[in-house]
C-alpha cells in the first residue's frame, strides 16, 4: 500500500516513493510513502490559504469537537500506534506507546484551549473610549517536525495551530513518515473542512524549503538541527514571517556530594540513555562533585552493564536501536573522538541483535573536561560525558558554559543548592532530582541561547506563537 499525501481534503500520490525501514530489522519495510514535489506543496499551501477565512471564523465548539475526536482516537489506538512508532523509530514499545498517549492528551488539552481563548477590556485614558484586546489566528502555518518524536512533536504543533484558528501545512521527517501519516489520517476524519489541514511528505530541501519560501505561510514552527534552524530563521525573518525554533541541547545534570546516589544514577541513566539518547533534552554532560565522583561512576558502569539493548518490541528491551546508519556512524565517531581527546570510555560498542539492526551499547566518557568537543557539540545518541568538579560554584559555572540552554538538572538534598540552581541555571527548563528529559504537556517547553528561538511551545503559552494580538478602540 502506498501512503499518499493529504492536500485540500483529498489523498494524492507524489512524484516519488519513500521506503520506511525498521532500524531494528533492516530487512523489514514499515511502509511506502508518497513524496511530494514543490508544486504539490504549493497546492497544499494554497488550499490552506483558501480555507483559512472560514476556519478562522469557525466556532470554538467546532474546533473543540474536531480536536477532541483526534485525541480520543489516539488514546483508543495507543497500543497499535505505539507498535508502529517503535518499528519505524526504534524506541522501546513502552516509550513509543507512552508517546502516543502523550499526543492524545495534547489534542485533548488544546481542544479545551479552543474554548478558553479570552481577551481583555480596559478603560481608556480618554473619557468615553473603550479598549478591547483580543487574539486572532496568524493564518497559514507551516509545521516541520523531526524524527525522534514522530507523533508527539507533530501533535504539540498541529493541535494548538488548529485550536487557535490557523490552517496547517505539515511536513513530517522524511526518515520516519509512518507515525506522522497515521496522525494525519486520523485528523482527516475529524470533521475539519477541506484545506484546513494538509500533509506533504518529502525531503526538507524540497518540501520544507517550499513551505519556508511561500508568501502565503505567515508562520513556521521548526524542530530540528541548529544549523538548519538558523538558516530557516534568516529566510523567514527577512520576509517578515513569524518563526519558532526548537534546536539542539547539551544538557547538564549536576550531581553534588550530598545527592542520594541511587536517585542520581537513575536520573542519569534515564536522561542520558533512554530513547537511545535521541532526545534534545538528554543528559549529555554529567557534572559530578569530586566527593561523590568515583562512587557515581562505578554505580553508573554497573547499571549500564545490566541494560538490555535490542528489539524495541521485546518487553525486556530497555534501549532500542539507533534510528539509522548515519546517526550510528556519528555516534561511533564521537566515541572515537573522545578517546583521541583523552577520555576513558566504558561501553559504546556495537551490539549484535537477533536481527540485523543499528544496535549500540550506551557509552560513558570519563576523565573529560568541558572544553572537549564531545562536551561542546550535540551527539544525539546514547553517549554521556562525566566532568569532575570541586564544588557547587564550579558545577554551576560548568553547567552554564555551553552555547545551548534547553534543559538542566541537579541532584542534591540541599534546599539551598536546589533553590540557587533553579534561579541561576541558564536553561529554559530546570529539574531537581529528576532526569533532564521528560516534561509535562500542559506547561511551556523551550530553551534559551542556541537551543530555542521564538515563543514557547506547549501549554497555554503556545498561543503566543499561533495568535496575534489586536487592540481595538471604540467611542461609545
Amino acid at each position: 500500500m502506498l501512503h499518499q499525501n493529504y492536500i485540500a481534503g483529498e489523498w494524492a500520490d507524489g512524484i516519488a516513493v519513500n521506503t520506511d525501514v525498521n532500524p531494528a530489522n533492516l530487512s523489514e519495510t514499515v511502509g511506502l510513502y508518497a513524496s511530494a514535489d514543490v508544486a504539490q506543496t504549493e497546492r497544499a499551501i494554497e488550499a490552506a490559504a483558501q480555507a483559512w477565512p472560514g476556519w478562522a471564523a469557525a466556532s470554538p465548539e467546532l474546533r473543540f469537537d474536531c480536536l477532541d475526536r483526534v485525541g480520543s482516537e489516539l488514546l483508543a489506538r495507543s497500543d497499535e500506534l505505539g507498535r508502529l512508532l517503535a518499528r519505524e523509530e526504534g524506541k522501546t514499545l513502552a516509550e513509543a506507546t507512552g508517546e502516543v498517549v502523550r499526543a492524545g492528551r495534547v489534542f485533548k488539552f488544546f481542544a479545551g484551549e479552543a474554548l478558553r481563548l479570552g481577551g481583555e477590556r480596559l478603560a481608556s485614558t480618554r473619557p468615553g473610549v473603550d479598549v478591547e484586546i483580543y487574539r486572532e489566528p496568524e493564518g497559514v502555518v507551516g509545521l516541520i517536525t523531526p524524527w525522534n518524536f514522530p507523533i508527539a512533536i507533530p501533535a504539540w504543533k498541529i493541535a494548538p495551530a488548529l485550536a487557535y484558528g490557523n490552517c496547517v501545512v505539515f511536513k513530517p521527517a522524511d526518515l520516519v513518515p509512518a507515525s506522522g501519516w497515521a496522525l494525519a489520517e486520523i485528523i482527516s476524519r475529524s470533521g475539519l473542512p477541506a484545506g484546513v489541514f494538509n500533509l506533504v511528505c518529502g525531503p526538507g530541501s524540497r518540501v520544507g524549503q517550499a513551505i519556508v519560501s511561500s508568501r502565503h505561510v505567515r508562520a513556521v514552527s521548526f524542530t530540528g538541527s541548529t544549523e538548519t534552524g538558523r538558516r530557516l530563521a534568516g529566510e523567514l525573518v527577512a520576509r517578515g514571517a513569524k518563526v519558532q525554533l526548537e534546536m539542539g541541547g547539551k544538557n547538564p545534570l549536576v550531581v553534588l556530594d550530598d545527592a542520594d546516589l541511587d536517585v542520581a544514577v537513575e536520573c542519569a541513566i534515564n536522561g542520558a540513555f533512554f530513547s537511545t539518547g535521541q532526545r534534545c533534552t538528554a543528559s549529555s554532560r554529567l557534572i559530578v562533585q569530586e566527593g561523590i565522583h568515583d562512587r557515581f561512576v562505578a554505580a553508573m558502569q554497573a547499571r549500564m552493564a545490566a541494560l538490555r539493548v535490542g528489539d524495541p518490541l521485546d518487553p525486556e528491551t530497555q534501549i532500542g536501536p539507533v534510528v539509522d546508519e548515519s546517526q550510528l556512524r556519528q555516534n561511533l565517531d564521537y566515541v572515537a573522538l573522545a578517546r583521541k581527546e583523552g577520555a576513558a570510555v566504558s561501553g559504546g560498542d556495537l551490539v549484535e541483535g537477533k536481527t540485523r539492526g543499528h544496535f549500540m551499547a550506551p557509552a560513558l566518557l570519563t576523565e573529560t573536561h568541558n572544553a572537549m568537543r564531545v562536551n561542546r557539540e550535540e551527539i544525539f545518541g546514547p553517549v554521556a560525558s562525566v566532568i569532575r568538579v570541586r564544588d557547587y560554584d564550579e558545577a554551576l559555572a560548568t553547567a552554564n558554559d555551553t552555547e545551548f540552554g534547553l534543559s538542566s538538572g541537579v541532584c542534591t538534598t540541599s534546599l539551598k543548592h536546589a533553590s540557587d540552581f533553579k534561579k541561576k541555571s541558564s536553561a529554559g527548563m530546570v529539574m531537581v532530582n529528576l532526569p533532564t528529559a521528560g516534561v509535562d504537556y500542559h506547561v511551556p517547553f523551550g530553551g534559551r541561547k542556541g537551543s530555542s528561538y521564538g515563543p514557547r511551545e506547549q501549554g497555554a503559552y503556545a498561543r503566543e506563537f499561533y495568535t496575534v494580538v489586536k487592540t481595538a478602540y471604540t467611542r461609545a
